[in-house]
């Protein structure tokens, strides 16, 4: 009896990076290609959901993106009773560690969370500071 193994990497977390990411940056695909050294279609593919990378592809794409391997390795376990460890580094964006916490909630549907993300961007893009405070005042 063949068996099917599971892939380990979550191509669907690896492609939803690497959009948001390009488009954050207003970089076209063919942009991240010459700075990834991976090719236009499979990145396309791999945005699209379709596109299954290899490991050094998937090296090259988590070193441009930033992100810890283990944001977009599958956890192996089927189980929904399980919690997911939520993976991230301090200098990641406080959007996209919301966004990694929203995944891994098991109450929120993959279509919530996206939403509840999204809301979270705009707000966080509104009232976020882009320059630091002129004067800090010191608590005595």
């Amino acid at each position: 009896m063949a068996r099917t193994a599971k892939s380990l990497i979550n191509t669907q977390e690896l492609g939803r990076a690497i959009r948001r990411r390009r488009e954050e940056s207003q970089l076209s695909l063919r942009d991240v290609a010459d700075q990834t050294n991976v090719s236009a279609s499979t990145l396309s593919r791999i945005e699209n959901g379709t596109g299954k990378p290899d490991a050094d592809n998937i090296a090259r794409l988590t070193t441009w993106l930033d992100v810890p391997l283990e944001r977009i390795l599958s956890s192996g376990r089927d189980t929904a009773d399980e919690a997911k460890a939520v993976v991230y580094y301090p200098h990641e964006s406080t959007p996209e560690i919301v966004e990694a916490h929203l995944r891994a909630d098991r109450n929120l549907s993959p279509e919530t969370a996206d939403a509840l993300s999204a809301l979270f961007r705009v707000a966080y893009s509104q009232f976020s500071r882009t320059e630091p405070a002129k004067s800090a005042r010191k608590r005595r």
